[in-house]
């Protein structure tokens, strides 16, 4: 079948922007085409700085003939009902309609018969309105037309089947032509189907698509630092930029002086990634960086880039002697000292300044402390310093270093690693893949930054809503959880939360339910699972997990998911019971009514299920007393099987109810099982 190509070309793209502009046009040329009946069997979109390409394969030459019922109003509706019908059918009087019968009478039907469109027609159609309304995230305008693009436009290519398919957009006719590398191969290129397209393209020296670009720069460059002994710092969002920045990338590695080595590694890749878009290189037999930088031209010059580089050079070495200054200009006061600054800036409108938040930090942290094993001396010190750095010269610089810079500045002072670590680490983990804290006073700090953060923003009514959450205070809620579950820290995560009213406290807790609810599916837990062992109220998250883990190991087998099947009928007996008492049940036995012997075995396994359950719940062995509850599922088969509930004896019938509840309480100690599902 014929294939669409279509190619729009600009001024060069933000290297942001791209992938996210490529996928939006092959989202929005196919919702376009299914919605006029076709259904392409692939599509490819691809992005480079200056251009937009998208390749539609496996359409017919034309549309289907289309015939459509449209079921109108019954014979003798309103003539208001006619009219909408008529219209909505694009019918011009009712007898274009015909009658159809049915069980209510007689209706009105309008046959709609469509003849399909040449396919070159359809696209002529479509793409113009497609490009005008484009959805970029930032355009502009640009001499006296009207069209919004991102950057001004210069070129379409559009064709199907081997020719041009005619349309203008802006002034700017479609046709068959692109360029090739703006500075390396500038020459026209015309093409009317995908594959001479890119063949020339690689030609004039344009690699089309971005994950080749990013394939030849990440080999190239880790060529060049393996030459020299060294490797490449890899940075997967750097490489994406550089990617969309070149539609050529030629990696080539420069130096620059040892001396700028003084200055954390940090602070170094920060400089040359945010100022320069260079890669770092590190020395494996140091673990450090090397005095070296990888960077991607967009040209092949022809002296090899040697007078290209002295020029790379000496901006780098401008911009590293920035850094060095600003790193000299921090040391020169203690990080307490730096810390006063915070007294002067508000941290949120109604909570303060940051330095009252700091205060509300270290007095948790000082709390939490001794529950993970923490110097409470050492974690409220930690907290106290963590935001110092905050206004120093080298965050304001590269904001993305706080915390990080705080720990050089804290180990330049003296004060003790485990403190300086906290200092770096209470924002983690700050998103998914990121590191959790494990060192104790770490640990401690971590845990009283979002608590806090989350405690203050709540008491003002500052929450999430729907898909807006400005704070990120879903993800500090996660951060939390993580924390907790994968350092074991048994405490109730909003108990220490004293100063937040009792209602709030309560919705916080709610909020953190939801959280967990969403980690614990992420990790393959079922969520009527979760729900099972997760009541209102319950703040050990530890011990959620636990009992998550016994319950899903239970349902494994056999006894385990009977025991369930039987629990849910004595809840429901129960259930039933309870409203025609207008009471709930209690769980109370008299063995001298257990009459039945399938009521007396069923009263002795539970005595026994008991014995082994209860202290096996003390100690938390939630495997242990899910065995032991499995036991039951055998006599309780038996006791359905046997006994009558609802006897005319109301002693003997309240005395089976209270047996069914006694087991229905005793597993309820585990789980709610009414929330298993199947």
């Amino acid at each position: 079948m014929p294939d669409l190509l279509l190619e729009i070309f600009s001024e060069e793209i933000p290297a942001r922007m791209q992938r996210r502009a490529a996928d939006d046009l092959s989202r929005l040329v196919g919702d376009r085409l299914a919605k006029a009946g076709y259904a392409p069997t692939d599509q490819k979109a691809f992005s480079t700085p200056r251009r937009l390409t998208l390749v539609v394969t496996g359409l017919p030459t034309a549309q289907a003939d289309r015939r459509e019922e449209r079921k109108g109003p019954r014979v003798g509706a309103p003539e208001k009902a006619l009219e909408g019908f008529l219209k909505s059918a694009g019918l011009s009087s009712i007898d274009e309609a015909t009658i159809q019968d049915d069980k209510k009478g007689q209706f009105y039907v309008a046959v709609i018969e469509e003849k399909g469109r040449p396919t070159p027609d359809v696209l002529a159609s479509i793409i113009p309105e497609i490009i005008e309304t484009f959805p970029w995230p930032k355009s502009m305008r640009w001499g006296d037309g009207s069209l919004r693009w991102v950057r001004p436009l210069h070129r379409i290519l559009c064709t199907f089947n081997g020719e041009v398919v005619p349309f203008t957009v802006a002034g700017i006719e479609s046709g068959d032509v692109t360029e090739g590398h703006r500075f390396l191969a500038p020459d026209e290129i015309q093409a009317r189907s995908f594959e001479p397209y890119a063949e020339a393209l690689q030609r004039q020296k344009v690699i089309l698509d971005p994950d080749d670009r990013e394939e030849r720069i990440l080999g190239e460059s880790q060529a060049l630092a393996a030459a020299q002994g060294y490797e490449l710092v890899e940075d997967a969002g750097l490489l994406a930029e550089v990617a969309g920045l070149a539609e050529w990338p030629v990696p080539r590695i420069g130096s620059f002086d040892p001396k700028f080595l003084t200055v954390p590694d940090e602070a170094l890749i920060a400089s040359m990634k945010g100022h320069q878009k260079y890669f770092s290189v590190r020395d494996p037999a140091t673990g450090r960086l090397a005095p070296k930088f990888i960077c991607v031209a967009n040209i092949e010059p022809p002296d090899g880039g040697a007078a290209m580089m002295v020029g790379y050079e000496r901006v780098l070495s401008a911009r590293l002697s920035d850094a060095w200054f600003l790193y000299q200009q921090d040391l020169k006061k203690p990080l307490a000292v730096h810390a006063e600054k915070l007294k002067s800036i508000t941290f949120f409108e109604g909570l303060g300044t940051v330095a009252n938040k700091v205060e509300r930090v270290a007095a948790l942290a000082r709390e939490i402390a001794p529950i993970v094993s923490a110097d409470p001396n050492a974690a409220e010190k930690a907290a106290r310093l963590a935001k110092a750095d905050l206004v120093t010269e080298m965050v304001g610089e590269f904001p993305e270093l706080q915390g990080v810079m705080g720990r050089y500045y804290a180990m330049e002072e003296g004060i003790e690693p485990a403190i300086a670590d906290a200092i770096r680490d209470h924002y983690k983990p700050a998103g998914q893949g990121d590191d959790v804290p494990t060192a104790p006073v770490s640990v401690a700090v971590a845990l009283a930054e979002k608590l806090a953060t989350l405690a203050m923003f709540w008491s003002i009514d500052e929450k999430p809503t729907g898909s807006k959450d400005p704070f990120a205070l879903r993800r500090m809620a996660l951060g939390v959880i993580q924390i907790v579950l994968e350092n074991g820290v048994r405490f109730g995560v909003t108990d220490l939360l004293n100063d937040l009213a009792a209602d709030k406290k309560s919705d916080l807790l709610s909020f953190f339910h939801d959280r967990l609810s969403v980690y614990l599916r992420d990790k393959g837990y079922r969520h009527d699972h979760v729900r099972a062992v997760l009541p209102a109220g319950e703040t050990d998250f530890v011990l959620v997990v636990r009992k998550l883990n016994a319950l899903q190991a239970s349902l494994k087998t056999d006894d385990g998911t009977n025991l369930i099947a039987a629990y849910k009928r004595a809840g429901n007996i129960l259930k039933a019971e309870g409203k025609k008492d207008g009471a709930p049940i209690v769980a109370d036995v008299q063995s001298s009514l257990l009459a039945e012997p399938g009521e007396k075995d069923l009263a002795s396994a539970l005595s026994q299920a008991e014995q082994t359950a209860l202290p096996a719940l003390k100690n938390e062995d939630f495997e242990a007393a899910m065995s032991a509850l499995s036991t039951l599922r055998a006599p309780l088969d038996r006791f359905f099987e046997g006994v009558t509930v609802n006897v005319d004896d109301e002693a003997l019938r309240k005395n089976r109810l209270g047996l069914l509840q006694s087991i229905v309480s005793l597993c309820d100690l585990v789980a709610d099982f009414s929330q298993l599902e199947g």
